[in-house]
C-alpha cells in the first residue's frame, strides 16, 4: 500500500506543470481569478498596481472589447517585466443583445442589468493576456448563459445580499443566483467566472518552452 501511495504521489508530481523557474504574476484583485489560477497548481504572486484606464474606442467590435482591455491592463502594469517573469491579466464582459455590461456602479444599475438578463440568453466573453519581457499573447473565450425569468423579489434579494458590484453583468454564476436562476450554459463555467483556465494552461506552455 505504501508503495502504491508513493507511486501515485510521484505520478501527480510528474503531471504538475513545471514552470521552469519562471515567476508568474497575476495582475488581478479578483478572488475568483486567484482561486481559479491556484486550481492549476502553479505558484504565483499577485500584483495589482496598474496605470491603465479601462476605456476603449466605441467603434471596437463588442467581442473584441475584453481582448483590448486585457492587453491594456498588461501594458499598464506599473513596471517593466524582468527576465523570467510572466504576467497574466484578464477582462470579462457580458453581452446581452447589443448591450455591453461591465461592472455595475450602483444598486439601481445592478437591478437594471439583471432585469435585462432575465428570461433570455446572453454571452460572457473573457480574454486573457500573458506577457513576458519579449512577447505578448492574448486569447479569448465565449460562453452562452441561459437565465430563467427572475422576479423583482429574486433580483432584489440577490443584489442586496451578495452586492455583485465587482462582477460584469451584476452576477456571479457561483453564487445564489447561479443556483436558482440559470437553466443551462454552453461553454466553459470558468470563462463565466472570469478566467478561462484552459486557455491560461495552454498559453503558459508557450511561455515555458
Amino acid at each position: 500500500m505504501a508503495t502504491l501511495i508513493l507511486f501515485y504521489g510521484s505520478l501527480l508530481y510528474l503531471c504538475r506543470m513545471d514552470i521552469k523557474g519562471k515567476k508568474i504574476i497575476l495582475a488581478s484583485a479578483s478572488p475568483r481569478r486567484k482561486e481559479l489560477l491556484a486550481g492549476l497548481d502553479v505558484d504565483f504572486t499577485v500584483d495589482t498596481r496598474n496605470s491603465f484606464d479601462e476605456v476603449y474606442d466605441e467603434a471596437t467590435p463588442h467581442d473584441e472589447i475584453p481582448s483590448v482591455l486585457s492587453r491594456g491592463k498588461s501594458y499598464g502594469f506599473h513596471r517593466p517585466l524582468e527576465e523570467g517573469e510572466v504576467l497574466i491579466t484578464s477582462d470579462t464582459l457580458v453581452l446581452c443583445g447589443d448591450r455591453v455590461m461591465g461592472k455595475p456602479h450602483s444598486r439601481e444599475e445592478a437591478v437594471d442589468m439583471l432585469r435585462c438578463l432575465s428570461g433570455r440568453e446572453h454571452k460572457v466573453i473573457t480574454a486573457v493576456t500573458l506577457r513576458d519581457k519579449d512577447k505578448c499573447r492574448t486569447s479569448s473565450d465565449t460562453a452562452v448563459v441561459y437565465f430563467k425569468s427572475l422576479t423583482d423579489n429574486e433580483i432584489g434579494y440577490y443584489v442586496d445580499t451578495y452586492k455583485p458590484f465587482d462582477k460584469a453583468g451584476a452576477y456571479g454564476i457561483q453564487e445564489w443566483i447561479g443556483y436558482v436562476g440559470i437553466d443551462r450554459i454552453d461553454g466553459s463555467y470558468f470563462t463565466i467566472m472570469g478566467l478561462p483556465v484552459h486557455l491560461v494552461y495552454s498559453e503558459l506552455q508557450y511561455f515555458l518552452d
